[in-house]
Parts: C-alpha cells; structure tokens; sequence
C-alpha cells in the first residue's frame, strides 16, 4: 500500500508532501509541455507522450497517484526509445519524466535529482540542437528554467545531494542547472 495516499506524507531518508511533489510535477511538465511539439511533429498520431503529461497534470490538479501516472511514464518512455531523432526521444523522455514526478522518492541520493531537473535538461539540449548545436541556446533555456523555479521546487531540491556532471550533455545541462537552482546564482 502507498502510505502516501493515506498520510498525504511520503517517508524516507526525510518526507515529502503530496503538495511538494505536485510542486515538483508542475516544474517538470512545464519543460515537457515546451517540447511535446517535437515528438509530435516527428511522429504524428503517437499519443503516448501526450497522455503521460495529461497524466502529470491530473496528479498536479488534485488527483491521488495512481497506477496511471507509472503506466503513462512507461509509455512515455517506450515512445522514446522508437523515436526518429534525438530531439524527439528527449521529448517523449520529457514527458514521461513529468508522469512520473509523482513518484519520486525521498531517498538521499544524487540521482533523484534527475527526477526533477532532467527534462528542464533536456529542453534545454533540444533548444541546443535546434540551434545547429549551439551551447548559447541551451543556456538560454536553463535561464529560463531558473526563473520557473519556486522557492518550494528548491527547497525540495536541496534536500537531495547535487546532480554529479556526467558525460552526456544533458548531465551536463543538468549539473549546471542543480548549481545554479542551489546558489540562486546563473548557469552560464
């Protein structure tokens, strides 16, 4: 049984409230609203993507967390892994991440920190390769990221350990945007 639904508290290394996750949700879905059109345009008809981001919005409206918003997230993700292009498979990512804000964990542990600021990540590397792969662009959107931030979506953040930089550039974006989120300072 998901103790949340029943205390309106997840537990863990230290708790989370349905408010604060839905605060988290709301962050993610925004950067996966952004970038829906370049799945869908990629791939016309494919509505996997969509529903996880209606699935997103229902847990962020009100909703209980429910087996809808992990089945979305899959989806989502499964559509990614199908997708003609890097740039549509961040999409779908994007979206399937926002389905599954609702379920993060409150468990110590830098790679929660994805959860969170992946698909701001990743809006910002699609925002990058549309601009002929040009780093200026994908700061821009993290600017962007930073301003949408609340103080409850940072306060959520800092309980976790910072993003460690990766190789990818989304890992990187990433990084750079944790930093930032946590200095109230800029990416650039």
């Amino acid at each position: 049984m998901d103790m949340a639904l029943s205390t309106d508290t997840v537990s863990g290394d230290f708790d989370l409230a349905m408010d604060e996750l839905r605060v988290v949700a709301r962050y993610v879905v925004q950067h996966a609203e952004d970038v829906l059109p370049v799945f869908e345009n990629a791939v016309p008809g494919d509505p996997r993507p969509r529903g996880a981001i209606e699935a997103s919005w229902a847990f962020i409206n009100g909703a209980r967390r429910t087996k809808w918003q992990r089945v979305a997230s899959l989806d989502a993700h499964r559509a990614a892994r199908t997708a003609p292009s890097e740039e549509a498979r961040l999409a779908a990512r994007c979206a399937g991440d926002a389905a599954s804000a609702a379920y993060l964990h409150p468990i110590a542990q830098a790679g929660q920190v994805g959860h969170i600021l992946r698909a701001a990540a990743s809006a910002a590397r699609i925002g990058e390769l549309a601009a002929g792969d040009d780093p200026a662009a994908g700061n821009a959107l993290l600017e962007r990221s930073l301003h949408r931030a609340t103080p409850a979506l940072i306060d959520v953040l800092r309980r976790y350990p910072p993003a460690t930089a990766g190789r990818s550039r989304v890992a990187q974006l990433m990084s750079a945007l944790d930093r930032a989120l946590r200095q109230g300072g800029q990416t650039s």
